[in-house]
């Protein structure tokens, strides 16, 4: 009896005698023809051609993202996180071709993505989405080869439908599926093997047509051929880097308190016993049973007494007025100090201990300003800016003044200067500080942030920076792009459905490589207009938006309470802002949103789709009141429905986006509300209705 590797053999002769004989019976030149009577003239010797950039090799690759500033900084990731991968990628003719993403990881280990073509196909554009391990340093670099199953799949396909070069057709086949066995073979994928020689044994142009076009749109023969077809003219790029950072670099939900305000006491001669970091223990009970991350406290360290301001910023402090914690250093000590209000050195680190007992990182403000009691100005005047009058200049912002705050020149003594801050962010991350928020970073120079972002990488890539720069997008993106793990950013500006939509768009497709946001409710500099009218559906709008647009977002303590009084008619000041004033408040008074805060926590930890930006999508509504998105991980996937009206009840028609979600055009969706615990059965084109006091969907999707 023949056996099957013998029949496989036998086919594949046939194949190939055919062939040949066919070539035989084409007419052979004549004795003129092959002899001709001149010497063709010689092609004079060739310079050698000047180098090629990297990416225009035999097969372009370029505009290569996410890369950034052509790759003297490195792109962002967060630990077993994916992101997207993008080229141009092209050659010359009708030949197919093909690339895949490198990536290699802090070990040196490599990985293969291949990547496919995306619409719109006559641009050109490839894309793979790549996934990481653990933080790290990590690179990547594109290579493009030539694609010659690609194109015999391509040619077949015409081809075996017209019956054309059938046998021609085969052997090309056929030495392309012995090329990929051989690979397999070596490296000991015996399944590939099994299969690829199967295939092998089909293609023979006696076999029936429907046979034969069946084999170039087999998805497992195409994979393997994809895996072990030999690549020629394999064209790499530059090698691009990339950093992996811990999750909670994109991933987090913050609390800001005042420490001096928990627990405060007026006394009936006006007099206060401040709140201590002690005291403040309990508020990280509180704070960490709703469900947050991170504990953010302003500067904890001893106030100025010259110029300190008094109540609602006022220029004359009495004597029982705190002044700004953000007026740093004193006759008692600078950025190395506890404010003695507070407590010693050993409460800071009980505080910081107690919470990593309860699951909370503590966020230290970092802010790197002087008061004039500081030691650093009588010890090193030369940090600062000397007036020709002799006198230190204080920050102002014409017409406004802050003589209570004396800002850095970093021209005069930049060594010293860096030194310093060196030893600063050493000193509180040996006493347990794992994340900064950095006051005002776009008021200092962006190559020192670049320069402290790398040492802290290189020494404690752990520690994150966020950045609270409310400034121009650019300056916002450099120092994103230099370092920064976090930043404030415009979400307390972007009301409206267009524009929520315009800058979701831009965060999670446009700078979602380099820029992580941070989506603050308030803050204490920032009472926010949507909010000003205190209506509690207005407070409820912003949590929720917050909460789900963005992987990371905040609340400044009070916007539960609904405190909403402003300094003065349309500005974002606070009424008796906590900056300038004690304000103890009873956190459980009636109303709050603890329960709604309580739930968003605990929803954004139950769904990895609302853990990242990438693949975010703005879903079209009927209704310009109606804002809608939808968010996927996996098979996790998240749609979000918010009435933007808090005085009426708004209804309209929610258009979802089926590929999006990764779900087929006839898949029907069942949608859990995690708000209400209601479960509907959710259409492409489904109406919804939402007034104040149910303001929202939040639906979690399966399908069948």
């Amino acid at each position: 009896m023949v056996s099957k590797k013998k029949r496989q053999r036998s086919a594949q002769a046939r194949v190939r005698s055919r062939v040949t004989v066919q070539a035989s019976a084409d007419p052979k030149p004549t004795d003129a023809q092959a002899r001709p009577t001149e010497v063709p003239p010689q092609p004079a010797a060739l310079s050698v051609p000047p180098p090629i950039p990297p990416g225009f090799g035999r097969i372009p690759v370029h505009n290569v993202q996410p890369v950034l500033e052509g790759g003297d900084y490195a792109a962002k990731a967060v630990e077993n996180g994916d992101l997207p991968v993008t080229a141009n990628i092209f050659r010359e003719g009708h030949d197919a071709v093909a690339a895949a993403v490198v990536l290699t990881d802090p070990a040196g280990a490599t990985q293969r993505f291949e990547m496919a073509q995306i619409e719109p196909i006559g641009l050109d554009i490839w894309m793979a989405w790549i996934r990481v391990g653990r933080p790290g340093d990590y690179s990547f670099h594109i290579e493009a080869y030539d694609d010659r199953w690609g194109t015999w799949r391509h040619n077949a396909g015409i081809k075996f439908s017209v019956g054309q070069d059938i046998a021609l057709v085969c052997l090309e086949g056929l030495q392309l599926l012995d090329e990929a066995r051989d690979a397999a073979r070596a490296a000991g994928d015996d399944a590939a093997v099994t299969l690829l020689e199967q295939a092998a044994s089909q293609l023979d142009p006696e076999q029936p047509m429907t046979v034969l076009a069946s084999l170039p749109t087999r998805e497992d023969l195409h994979q393997a051929m994809v895996r072990w077809c030999p690549r020629r003219l394999a064209t790499p790029t530059r090698e691009f880097p990339l950093v992996v950072h811990r999750k909670a670099a994109q991933f987090s939900a913050w609390y800001e308190f005042f420490p001096r305000s928990i627990g405060a006491e007026r006394h009936e001669d006006g007099s206060w016993t401040s709140g201590t970091l002690a005291s403040s223990e309990e508020m990280l009970e509180h704070v960490a049973a709703m469900g947050f991350d991170v504990a953010y406290i302003p500067p904890i360290h001893p106030i100025g007494h010259s110029f300190r301001k008094g109540p609602n910023n006022s220029l004359t402090a009495g004597p029982n007025d705190p002044g700004s914690p953000w007026a740093i250093g004193s006759a008692d000590g600078g950025h190395d100090a506890v404010h003695p209000d507070l407590g010693t050195l050993e409460d800071f680190d009980h505080f910081v201990a107690r919470a990593r007992e309860l699951g909370l990182e503590v966020a230290l403000d970092f802010a790197l300003q002087a008061a004039p009691d500081h030691p650093w100005a009588t010890q090193h005047p030369e940090w600062f800016t000397t007036r020709p009058d002799g006198s230190i200049a204080y920050a102002e912002n014409p017409p406004k003044k802050y003589q209570d705050i004396y800002p850095l020149n970093f021209d005069n003594d930049p060594a010293g200067i860096y030194a310093e801050v060196l030893r600063l962010m050493e000193f509180w991350i040996g006493h347990g500080v794992t994340i900064f928020r950095v006051d005002n970073p776009h008021t200092k120079p962006v190559s020192f942030w670049a320069w402290l972002a790398a040492e802290l990488h290189s020494r404690h890539p752990e520690v994150l920076l966020q950045a609270e720069a409310f400034t121009r997008p650019e300056m916002m993106h450099a120092l994103a792009k230099v370092g920064f793990h976090l930043s404030y950013c415009y979400f307390v500006w972007r009301t409206t459905k267009q524009e929520l939509s315009d800058y979701l768009n831009e965060l999670a497709h446009e700078t979602e490589s380099f820029f992580r946001p941070n989506f603050f409710t308030n803050t204490p500099d920032i009472n926010p207009k949507f909010t000003r009218s205190g209506n509690p559906a207005a407070f409820a709008i912003r949590m929720i938006l917050a909460a789900t647009m963005s992987p990371a977002w905040g609340v400044y303590s009070g916007f539960e309470l609904f405190e909403h009084a402003a300094l003065v008619d349309g500005g974002e000041e606070y009424l008796d802002s906590e900056k300038y004033e004690y304000r103890p408040r009873d956190f459980t008074a009636e109303p709050n949103l603890n329960q709604l805060m309580t739930k968003l926590n605990r929803v954004r930890h139950d769904h990895p789709a609302l853990q990242q930006l990438n693949h975010t999508t703005v879903l079209e509504t009927s209704s310009d009141q109606l804002f809608a998105f939808a968010k996927r991980s996996g098979d996790d996937r998240v749609i979000v429905v918010v009435n933007l009206d808090p005085d009426n009840t708004v209804e309209g028609t929610v258009y979802t986006d089926l590929g999006a979600l990764g779900l087929p055009a006839d898949a029907r969706l069942v949608a859990h509300d995690e708000l209400t615990d209601t479960v509907f059965d959710w259409n492409a084109a489904h109406y919804v209705r939402l007034w104040p006091a149910q303001p929202a969907h939040i639906l979690t999707i399966s399908w069948a």
